[in-house]
């Protein structure tokens, strides 16, 4: 289980010594001599990788060191284009075309230790998109079979691994959602999109007592499963919610619910409903530094969310995602309750709490992130209001409320969206 700093996952996230010692299989081939500009580089990406495993991946709860170590050795830069390099090493996620993305590395680490890989597992792995999952559990298991529905993308994965010497990675171009039944039945099953619902096929080829770790539900609220196959029948245990890009195809062509773009709304926004058994608040994915308090303190309900901070640029905040499209909806207008216990400085003199809003495009391509900071300081509970213009090619976007790298300690209540329209 993850620690309270971080018990959610998004699409959008140094052990040097302590795993110094640690033995794992090849997963690149070895470099040619590089030229002295060249190893700068590959020294600038060695020391970012470092840093990621250390702060975003075992300082939020990851503890596998196998895992840890195969983050730590695997190339992530190579996974993307030449523009997102500089990007490779932060813990979020990136564009590779097609309108699908890499995921933040955390994401990659927190599913991989999901699926308990061991040295002899057969996986099939859904949504190859870059590869990069698959790099990651090369070293971890027996074989890896990767498909990929965009031929674009599916090639690209495939010369890519190839390239850097992933020789016990097996790729496809089909849809993932019907699995690989010649190839099967597989030890583990991991779905880097989401469906509706869990596709029979992949039960199917799912060994007895075999792992099956997928995100599942409706479109922006989503939970990051896991499942054991015992019996023929399959026992599932909530994770985390989580918001995965979904897999074109005949699953999502099949959603029985839609989203309504030019309504927008936020799901749980008094924080109310939880995952099963957990004080995981539903809906709300990618939190960091949160606890979800029921101390009779509440806003309103019963329960509210903390968020806390005592280190300059460090994050602490958390996301929801809704449909918005920018053709029909002008603005938003933002409101919450917040009660501001401490507030101090971030890395920067304007960094300052409050809620931020990403939009993309169609293809999430294009996006711009936008900010109303808190401008109004109570220890006392206050409802604030802020308003966002619209771009109106935005599609869908991403809403974070938090201290936005600020220290300090905020509680807040009930955020609400509401849609201003164009005419």
């Amino acid at each position: 289980m993850l620690s309270q700093n971080l018990n959610n996952v998004c699409i959008y996230g140094l052990l040097g010594a302590c795993l110094g010692g640690i033995t794992l299989p090849a997963i690149a081939r070895q470099p040619p001599a590089l030229s002295q500009g060249r190893r700068l580089q590959s020294d600038r990406y060695t020391v970012a990788r470092e840093r990621m495993v250390r702060e975003d991946i075992a300082e939020s709860g990851i503890t596998d060191v196998r895992v840890l170590e195969s983050m730590r050795m695997t190339p992530r830069h190579e996974f993307v284009s030449t523009t997102q390099r500089p990007l490779a090493y932060f813990d979020m996620s990136l564009p590779i075309g097609e309108r699908q993305t890499i995921s933040g590395p955390f994401v990659v680490a927190y599913m991989t230790e999901q699926l308990d890989p061991k040295p002899t597992d057969r996986v099939l792995e859904v949504g190859t998109g870059s590869g990069y999952q698959a790099a990651i559990l090369s070293p971890l298991v027996g074989t890896v079979y990767s498909i990929e529905i965009h031929e674009t993308l599916g090639r690209r994965a495939r010369t890519t691994l190839q390239r850097l010497g992933y020789t016990n990675v097996v790729t496809k171009i089909g849809d993932g959602f019907v699995g690989w039944e010649e190839k099967g039945p597989f030890d583990k099953i991991i779905v880097t999109c989401s469906p509706e619902k869990i596709p029979l096929p992949l039960i199917n080829q799912l060994v007895e007592n075999g792992i099956m770790i997928i995100p599942v539900g409706q479109r922006y609220e989503q939970t990051l499963v896991r499942l054991r196959k015992k019996a023929g029948k399959l026992e599932r245990i909530d994770l985390v919610p989580s918001l995965f890009v979904p897999m074109t195809g005949h699953a999502e062509d099949r959603r029985e619910v839609l989203p309504d773009a030019e309504n927008p709304s936020l799901a749980n926004s008094g924080f109310e409903e939880c995952l099963p058994n957990s004080q995981t608040p539903s809906a709300w994915y990618y939190g960091r530094q949160e606890t979800l308090l029921e101390n009779g303190e509440a806003a309103t309900g019963q329960r509210h969310l903390l968020l806390q901070n005592s280190e300059p640029g460090r994050p602490a905040h958390i996301f929801q995602g809704f449909p918005i499209d920018g053709r029909a909806v002008r603005e938003v207008t933002i409101s919450y309750y917040v009660r501001v216990l401490r507030v101090g400085k971030g890395r920067l003199s304007e960094t300052k709490p409050g809620v931020a809003i990403r939009f993309f495009d169609e293809r999430r391509v294009r996006s711009t992130r936008l900010v109303a900071p808190l401008r109004t300081i109570s220890n006392q509970w206050q409802r604030v209001t802020s308003s966002i213009l619209v771009p109106i090619w935005s599609r869908e976007a991403i809403l974070q409320i938090g201290l936005m790298g600020a220290t300090g300690q905020i509680e807040v209540d009930q955020v609400e969206i509401m849609a201003a329209d164009r005419s």
